[in-house]
């Protein structure tokens, strides 16, 4: 049976290297997999979900209008694909991830979506808030804060390592740019 998944943690939690690995376990079993990531996250390479650790594939990409489940779709009528992976769910819109719960319903593909839960204000992501609402399973993906509790929360920081509370949700960035901290330490991080 076919499941809309939606896996998720703060930044440098593994998403990506799970979800790599995931679809590798289909693909060595003789199965194909459709991977899709977020046009405008290119840290890896234009449509190529990478790593921290170093590993990465191939994908399509999607952006804020994209329609997913013609694209699932168009996917399926091309040869068997035993699962459809998305990377960087947060950046999904409302629309697509009932989209993506159509696919699941209608076309009978799994669909495993991986991201971050929240922003670095605190705040959920459209696309957390509608796979949260949404999904057949959850699945959160822990990493720890610096004090060695589980983190939950991630700070957006400049260039000069001071902690920002303003800005826009969506900036793409890695390690030099966010920090994943349990609740108490994001709090005196932006002196809440």
């Amino acid at each position: 049976m076919a499941k809309l998944y939606f896996h998720y943690s703060t930044m440098n939690a593994g998403k990506s290297t799970l979800l790599l690995q995931a679809s590798y376990n289909y693909v060595e079993r003789g199965m194909q997999t459709y991977l899709l990531t977020a046009n405008f996250d290119d840290r890896a390479g234009t449509g190529r979900i990478g790593s921290r650790i170093g590993i990465g594939a191939d994908a399509d990409t999607f952006a804020s209008k994209t329609d997913l489940f013609s694209n699932i779709q168009e996917r399926l009528n091309a040869g068997p694909c035993a699962c459809v992976f998305i990377d960087e769910a947060q950046f999904l819109s409302a629309d697509q991830v009932w989209q993506l719960a159509r696919a699941v319903d209608d076309l009978k593909v799994p669909v495993m979506c991986y991201g971050l839960r929240v922003d670095f204000q605190g705040k959920l992501f459209p696309g957390s808030a509608a796979l949260l609402a949404l999904a057949d399973e959850m699945r959160e993906i822990r990493t720890i804060c610096h004090c060695g509790k589980k983190a939950t929360m991630v700070v957006r920081q400049d260039e000069h390592g001071n902690v920002l509370k303003d800005g826009a949700q969506v900036q793409v960035g890695g390690n030099e740019t966010y920090v994943s901290l349990c609740r108490v330490h994001w709090r005196q991080a932006i002196k809440d």
